[in-house]
């Protein structure tokens, strides 16, 4: 692609070799027959063993609106930063591999950012009108998360932890600098952190699907999160978080103040070449 996109798809991965190339062909296919705006697919590979990255090449050289980016270390937040933080598009989103949420909830995250209207989309699954299959012990972990956060950081948000959020570029530029963990907690404390700095969060209800095979360690995801919500907390009472105010909104239509920023090579590799 050698146009700007007005959004770009951060699809993180690790050890996905079998689901990778049917997910992304299936939203590529999406993209150019509904999507009514410019897009990239960057397919960010954080530290697989298996034959992830190979695929992902072919992705990128089957199709024009697919990137590959390879990071030696794991970590979804650690893909999610590299990948947002030079990114040359307007608006930064990102989904799970196993596209668990419908794809048509896709359109509904993306306008509102693109018009102006908010600063951060996300899908959320605990709000009237989601349509969710899963199972208890999933909904019950889930909705507990939540309301802890609710709680101990006074969040508003309704689901942290679905993976199906967008961003625009001018107030991701400012927020992740400020973001700390590179793991799965990268989430919650961007969410935390822009509601913080004033930002206005949407919500889009979505329909969607648990992955029976999914490879999250549920136990040890909680803990981590557990203490990513004890050092946020803590950082921000003591003060040494600080959170600034970010500008007001604005379309992204809107003539920009300086240029934007060339164009991205169609293929990286991050911290080491394979």
């Amino acid at each position: 692609m050698s146009e700007i996109p007005e959004v770009d798809i951060v699809v993180p991965v690790k050890n996905e070799e079998h689901d990778l190339a049917p997910s992304v062909t299936r939203l590529v296919g999406y993209l150019r027959d509904v999507f009514p705006f410019t897009a990239r697919v960057t397919i960010a590979d954080n530290g697989s063993t298996d034959r992830t990255w190979l695929v992902a090449r072919s992705l990128e050289e089957a199709f024009a609106e697919v990137r590959a980016v390879h990071l030696d270390l794991p970590g979804r937040g650690r893909a999610l930063h590299e990948v947002w933080s030079s990114s040359d598009a307007e608006l930064l989103a990102y989904m799970d591999v196993d596209l668990s949420t419908d794809l048509n909830a896709l359109l509904p995250l993306v306008a509102p950012l693109l018009s102006g209207h908010s600063d951060i989309a996300i899908g959320t699954r605990l709000a009237r009108g989601s349509r969710v299959i899963r199972g208890p012990k999933r909904e019950v972990i889930s909705r507990c998360y939540n309301f802890l956060l609710r709680v101990a950081l006074r969040a508003r948000f309704s689901d942290a932890q679905c993976g199906f959020k967008a961003i625009r570029a001018c107030q991701a530029r400012q927020l992740l600098p400020l973001v700390a963990d590179r793991g799965w907690f990268f989430d919650t404390e961007l969410l935390v952190l822009a509601e913080r700095a004033g930002l206005r969060i949407h919500e889009v209800p979505v329909d969607w699907t648990d992955d029976a095979d999914s490879r999250v360690d549920i136990v040890d995801t909680a803990l981590r999160d557990l203490r990513g919500i004890a050092r946020v907390g803590l950082g921000l009472a003591r003060g040494t978080i600080k959170v600034p105010r970010l500008a007001l909104r604005e379309s992204v239509y809107a003539k920009p103040a300086v240029p934007p920023a060339p164009a991205a090579a169609a293929s990286h590799v991050l911290g080491g070449r394979r």
